[in-house]
């Protein structure tokens, strides 16, 4: 997808979308940060507009991975998909506050024989998508080393992570809330928001990558004005060492 094409109307995110669950969010607040705001409103994002923040998706094989990306981005859900082979991708555009926001995310295998194929991928990551199966606990024991193998390659500082749990739609209240308590207590561990999805009946995907990219929106704004208050400290340094600064 071009950059220049036009944001679907069902793409455009106006107010921060809630968190899945207070627990374990990455933050509580209703609204996105004034800052961030004011600098959409004066029109001086930077070069937000213009980059693509890539996303990563790790997991173990057929927790659905493959399953949630396409239930956002093409509105499907095929129980019968081949299993990935290294790495694919799809790219999604938004428009954030006004401003034109686009977001690639890379679907990872998650077979071993495949793992240092796709690990190579896993660089520059402005969010990890930490994906289980909330009927098998072990798949949720697991993101605890794809999270390591994700950090080998990305500043743990400087990328956002998600814990996702698939399959919903698959499990009794009372088995769900029980592999939830372990969910929350790992997303804390990682400091990770946590959510739950079905990629079958679509609860919660939309919401879920709304709240991705509103994050990952946020956090590039928020770089943007660190660098722009770094230049200017620059400047004023480099006045003051020519003597010119009063």
């Amino acid at each position: 997808m071009s950059l220049l094409a036009p944001v679907r109307r069902d793409r455009v995110i106006a107010e921060l979308p809630p968190c899945f669950t207070k627990e374990a969010a990455l933050h509580s607040r209703t609204s996105f940060h004034p800052k961030v705001v004011g600098m959409c409103q004066a029109q001086r994002t930077g070069t937000v507009g213009f980059k693509i923040s890539k996303i990563i998706v790790v997991g173990d094989l057929s927790v659905g991975k493959t399953c949630l990306i396409n239930r956002f981005c093409k509105d499907t859900f095929d129980k019968n998909y081949k299993a990935t082979i290294g790495v694919d991708f799809e790219m999604e555009r938004f428009e954030v506050l006004g401003v034109p926001f686009s977001l690639q995310l890379w679907d990872t295998a998650g077979q071993e024989r495949f793992k240092c194929i796709a690990s190579t991928y896993y660089r520059g990551a402005q969010a990890i998508i930490l994906v289980f199966d909330v009927n098998d606990v072990t798949s949720l024991d697991h993101t605890r080393q794809w999270l390591a193998d994700a950090l080998k390659e990305n500043d743990p500082a400087g990328v956002i992570l998600f814990l996702v749990g698939t399959k919903k739609d698959l499990s009794s209240p009372a088995q769900y809330n029980l592999i939830e308590k372990d969910a929350l207590k790992v997303a804390k561990e990682m400091q990770a928001e946590y959510w739950a999805v079905s990629s079958l009946t679509g609860e919660n995907v939309r919401e879920f990558f709304f709240r991705v990219a509103a994050q990952t929106f946020e956090g590039s704004v928020m770089a943007e004005l660190e660098k722009s208050s770094a230049r200017r400290i620059g400047d004023i340094g480099s006045l003051a060492t020519n003597g010119t600064c009063t």
